[in-house]
């Protein structure tokens, strides 16, 4: 394998008025890799104006307008055109990275080099681990997480889903969570990039399970570490963002069951589907969250070698 190049790694985010967590992001990549970086903010028609001071404070930032609010998917895939090298990172911008944790995700993918993306260990700032290596969505489990895990979040299924009874290791996993992770530009242009038919959720689903099925492979990596604020876009729009996110499970389900024969089988999950979205516009929950069941010091434990 040849020698891993010393040229700027591109780090792209999707931008929609970031707020002030933006320059913690751009601020923290620093200690993040030894490599000089590039980053290109795709911004999706932020209104606050922290795009472009955090653009002109630093010089190898750049901002990349798409032209308005084209999605997530659609924006990575104009923030990653034309980059250089084998790997890029994609990001959220309200993440900050731990010191080393590219270059680790970088070693991790050396090891792995049929792995188109590279995911880390995702910390809410209270310190729990978020589930972000998960098995892709099948009827089963996808009907057990969805229908019965707003009133039991420890249930098997959505267990079985999110891999949470797991003890954090480098392993496989059907997707990785498209809040960060490294991936390998020549899998991602072979397969297209991410699907601009998705706004928002559920891209990086259906982007894990395309380039599954091209032959590549995902890889979770806790030995590398960021914490993630989230939550931004569902605080400023809750409502809608209930409706984009049922919107998507169900172009995603439905992509799966296609033809005649399997008509009943997508009405059937578009009535599910639709009741789960009125369920979520009462209690005001995006999707049926599990408890987070690990914590940092898990994190943690796999970092030195102590957990296999």
């Amino acid at each position: 394998m040849s020698a891993p190049p010393s040229g700027p790694l591109r780090v792209v985010a999707v931008t929609y008025s970031p707020g002030e967590a933006l320059e913690g992001f751009v601020s923290s990549l620093a200690e993040a890799t030894t490599r000089p970086v590039e980053v290109v903010l795709a911004d999706n028609g932020s209104t606050d104006g922290v795009p472009e001071r955090v653009a002109a404070a630093h010089p190898h930032v750049r901002l990349l307008r798409t032209g308005g609010n084209v999605g997530y998917g659609a924006a990575v895939n104009a923030g990653l055109a034309g980059a250089p090298g084998r790997y890029a990172l994609v990001a959220n911008p309200d993440v900050r990275f731990e010191p080393g944790s590219v270059d680790e995700l970088l070693a991790v993918a050396a090891r792995w080099p049929r792995a188109a993306t590279v995911g880390p260990a995702i910390r809410t700032p209270e310190g729990e681990l978020y589930p972000s290596a998960r098995e892709l969505p099948r009827l089963s489990t996808g009907a057990g997480h969805a229908l019965v895990g707003w009133a039991w979040p420890g249930n098997p299924w959505t267990a079985r889903y999110r891999r949470e009874r797991e003890a954090p290791r480098e392993r496989t996993a059907g997707w990785l969570s498209g809040s960060c992770f490294l991936v390998d530009l020549e899998a991602f242009r072979a397969v297209g990039g991410f699907d601009p038919g998705y706004f928002m959720y559920f891209e990086d689903v259906d982007l894990g399970r395309r380039l599954g099925r091209a032959g590549w492979l995902h890889v979770y990596a806790p030995s590398a570490v960021v914490v993630h604020e989230g939550g931004h876009a569902t605080r400023r729009e809750p409502h809608r963002m209930q409706r984009v996110h049922h919107t998507s499970a169900l172009r995603y389900l439905s992509g799966q069951y296609p033809g005649p024969r399997n008509a009943p089988l997508r009405a059937a999950l578009r009535a599910g589907l639709g009741g789960r979205m009125l369920v979520s516009y009462v209690s005001g929950r995006v999707a049926a969250g599990a408890r987070f069941q690990r914590r940092a010091d898990d994190v943690g434990r796999a970092r030195r070698g102590g957990v296999a």
